[in-house]
């Protein structure tokens, strides 16, 4: 029996209708309509083929929308109208009066992924009964053995599911590729398993953002995450790192605009505050450094999206485009309660922050790009005693998230606490690695410059390098030295001599 005989027969055969829903595949063309770019990205996204559409006309004009898209057209009522005259199918579909039939009949294209996922299951039950009834025909019919009718059998039902999911990795080449790394560390290579932050100490922990991660950074409000965040940003797109080439960095800033964030970015890579300037004070100096430090972010790679209130998947659709499009290497997402998720919203908002996260941790596995995600703090720190130092279950609105995230980063800056021990000290900021899958947890110490909303490396910043510390344990010493704290200035408010370089 061959392969292709069990593709053959239809439920038809035996007088039930296939299941299909016809209002479900109204409401993707619909939706197509009123939103193509995020409606065809979700459909390719879910394996959406024209076959996919039991209803023939319905078939033929997704392809139709499919291969505009694809090819870069412009997607609505006229322009679809045009193109299926050209191609002979406008008359097949019931004329220019059915488009219109399926824009009306369609109020918003909000609930796209609901009917995308009915019409997936919809064909995954057809193909599962195709292959069913070819089973059954070749039982009775084959002259072929059971052992050989049961081979083609699971190998035809394997192709459904692989199809849906993906084929599954070689673990030999994983083991090779491992060891391969393994090699180029033996070999004298770096020991940097991702992405530099642009600062050493905490480099020095964290090794990097690493593809496929899920970075969590977490602090009450005003204590500098966003700042942090973008300065990463920063020194990931301008290669601000020895040995570091520029990365392309998409960031999504649910919070603040477009204009707002390239205003503090332009201010602190200058060293300008902001401040002074919104009062209108501009000397000769202070043009001269936003004229520099315009002339070098320009040139960064960095992509904004500063569209508020997303919700979630179509966030994860416009970071599916940027990807394809501009090849960012890290996405930064400010911040995660900002997001919402419309097909949980009515569960409650532990439950939508759930899905949330989980989206926001698939993403960064479908990409394979690390994904830095900002989040609140509840009051939970403040309420527990004086000194506010945060804890993993202090994450807003979900368990969830720590349970999702690879790396979870606390931020604290003891001047915002009098009773802390170092609340004098007005430019320690503490990062508390809480959480780390891959790697030790600690805290590391960088300055924060306030008024230019600027971190910086500080001397002796990470907790433990002293002889014995656990950072010391892990790394190998050469690279401890390599990467070591000579090279950072003391803490004057300085950048070590490399970074100065990217800056200036």
């Amino acid at each position: 029996m061959s392969q292709e005989s069990l593709s053959v027969p239809s439920a038809t055969r035996i007088g039930r209708i296939p299941p299909y829903s016809e209002e479900a595949e109204r409401g993707v063309l619909g939706s197509i309509l009123l939103d193509p770019t995020r409606v065809v990205d979700i459909c390719i996204e879910n394996q959406i083929l024209p076959e996919s559409f039991h209803v023939p006309t319905h078939n033929l004009l997704y392809g139709a929308l499919r291969d505009m898209f694809l090819a870069g057209n412009v997607i609505d009522v006229l322009t679809v109208a045009e193109h299926l005259t050209s191609t002979g199918i406008l008359e097949k579909i019931g004329g220019a009066t059915y488009l219109d039939r399926l824009v009306d009949s369609t109020p918003t294209a909000a609930h796209a992924e609901y009917y995308i996922d009915i019409v997936r299951q919809k064909f995954l039950l057809r193909k599962i009964i195709t292959c069913s009834h070819a089973a059954e025909n070749a039982c009775y019919d084959s002259l072929e053995g059971a052992d050989t009718i049961l081979s083609h059998l699971e190998q035809s039902f394997l192709d459904i599911s692989e199809g849906q999911h993906g084929s599954m990795l070689s673990w030999s080449g994983a083991v090779k590729d491992t060891m391969q790394n393994i090699e180029n560390v033996f070999n004298g290579a770096k020991v940097m398993s991702g992405i530099p932050t642009g600062f050493k100490n905490i480099d020095k922990v964290a090794q990097g953002l690493r593809a496929g991660e899920m970075i969590v950074l977490a602090a009450r409000p005003s204590m500098g995450k966003t700042s942090l965040a973008m300065n990463i940003a920063e020194n990931v797109a301008l290669g601000a790192v020895d040995d570091s080439t520029p990365r392309a960095v998409g960031i999504f800033s649910l919070e603040m605009s477009q204009e707002a964030l390239v205003m503090r970015m332009l201010c602190s890579h200058a060293g300008v505050s902001s401040f002074r300037l919104a009062r209108g004070y501009v000397s000769q100096t202070i043009h001269g450094k936003l004229m520099q430090a315009a002339s070098l972010l320009t040139k960064a790679p960095i992509f904004l999206d500063d569209a508020g209130g997303l919700d979630i998947m179509e966030l994860r659709a416009r970071a599916r485009r940027m990807h394809k499009k501009q090849d960012v290497q890290l996405i930064v997402v400010d911040y995660l309660q900002l997001l919402h998720s419309s097909e949980y919203a009515r569960q409650g908002r532990q439950i939508e922050t759930a899905n949330i996260s989980a989206n926001l941790k698939a993403m960064a596995k479908e990409l394979k790009v690390p994904v830095l995600v900002l989040s609140q703090l509840s009051r939970a720190p403040e309420q527990r005693d004086k000194l506010g130092k945060p804890k993993l279950s202090d994450l807003r609105d979900s368990g969830a998230i720590e349970q999702d995230a690879d790396v979870v980063c606390m931020l604290r800056r003891p001047c915002k606490y009098p009773d802390d021990e170092e609340s004098e000290d007005r430019s320690l900021a503490i990062v508390d690695i809480v959480k780390q899958r891959n790697g030790p947890t600690g805290e590391v110490r960088l300055n924060f410059e306030e008024d230019y909303t600027r971190f910086r490396d500080r001397a002796h910043g990470v907790d433990g390098l002293e002889p014995g510390g656990v950072v010391e344990e892990m790394v190998q010493p050469q690279v401890v030295e390599e990467m070591g704290l000579s090279e950072v200035e003391e803490d004057d408010g300085s950048l070590p001599g490399d970074m100065d370089a990217g800056i200036e």
